[in-house]
């Protein structure tokens, strides 16, 4: 799988979902990120949130220690809270993916306000940067929160994507938002940021949105564990990559 210098990581939040529906063991999200990583994901991700709706402590744990062991990466997405960057000081991930979160919204909704996070945010990517957890902020792609991002030292920056997604099937105004994201990815990169990008996207959006080039890594869940219906979860990664591909490769 060459993705032509693409990360592709999946998130396997919605394997716990379908877990947690039943209180059954299984599916096991452990063994979603196992077959995720034999297919050729370079990486896992996965959502800690505050009330626990699919991915648990323990799950984390599980995690963590599988990707050590296949020497592969682990990008927990979490709220900015002390008590998640103490889990994260405790599990310690490869990455930290700081996302905003609210109680009542089916799935995350528009990009972290960097600029709001004052002195709180500042301190908590600094416990995180200090034991050494490589911090992604996950925001819109807007020059002031991503300068905003710059001055608070992380080293990446995830674009939320879920506008594109939405626009996708209207020509005009899916211009404009891969407009925009090219546009912040550009000024993130000048910026020396790694630019990510990640929500709503699905085999068939994402292969315009590939052909920005500073992009280099994607973090998907819901349509690969959609896909994996149909595919089995082993070909929805394989099918995700091949359309990556195509969009890298024109």
């Amino acid at each position: 799988m060459q993705m032509q210098g693409m990360r592709l990581h999946i998130n396997i939040d919605h394997v716990a979902t379908l877990r947690n529906a039943r209180q059954t063991p299984y599916p096991d999200p452990i063994e979603a990120a196992r077959a995720c990583i034999m297919a050729g994901a370079h990486g896992i991700t996965a959502h800690l949130r505050e009330d626990r709706r699919h991915i648990v402590d323990d799950d984390v744990r599980r995690i963590g220690q599988l990707l050590r062991d296949a020497d592969e990466v682990f990008n927990l997405e979490m709220a900015a809270t002390a008590e998640m960057v103490a889990i994260a000081q405790k599990t310690s991930p490869d990455v930290v993916t700081l996302v905003p979160e609210r109680r009542e919204e089916r799935t995350t909704e528009g990009g972290l306000d960097v600029r709001a996070g004052g002195d709180v945010l500042g301190e908590y990517v600094r416990a995180l940067l200090d034991v050494g957890i490589k911090v992604s902020l996950f925001i819109a792609a807007d020059e002031a929160q991503i300068e905003a991002s710059h001055g608070l030292g992380v080293q990446q920056i995830e674009l939320h994507t879920g506008e594109y997604a939405h626009a996708f099937h209207d020509p005009a105004a899916r211009k404009r938002e891969l407009d925009r994201l090219a546009k912040g990815a550009a000024f993130g990169h000048r910026l020396g940021l790694e630019v990510a990008a990640g929500h709503g996207l699905t085999r068939e959006n994402v292969v315009e949105l590939v052909k920005i080039p500073e992009l280099v890594e994607l973090n998907i869940g819901h349509a690969v564990i959609a896909d994996a219906v149909f595919l089995s979860l082993g070909g929805a990664v394989r099918a995700m990559a091949e359309a990556i591909d195509r969009g890298r490769s024109h």
